[in-house]
């Protein structure tokens, strides 16, 4: 397994862009279809994402996937 500091990446830019949009993880997944848990779990860098969920993601806080993916949020 690759020892990779995407999840840490990732985890930074959905608490960032989701305390941009001013909302709480409570109704960030509830807007992308996902558990509550699930968003806490991976800003807390315990779950890995698929692409579908990147999309939702990213969709629900109007940047891009890459932009999610990559360190401080600029692609």
């Amino acid at each position: 397994m690759p020892k990779s500091n995407l999840r840490q990446v990732l985890a930074d830019n959905v608490r960032r862009y989701r305390s941009r949009v001013g909302i709480s993880q409570d109704n960030f997944a509830i807007e992308c279809g996902v558990h509550r848990t699930y968003v806490g779990q991976v800003e807390r860098r315990e779950r890995n994402v698929t692409l579908a969920t990147l999309e939702l993601f990213a969709m629900a806080m109007h940047v891009s996937v890459p932009e999610l993916l990559t360190k401080d949020g600029v692609a």
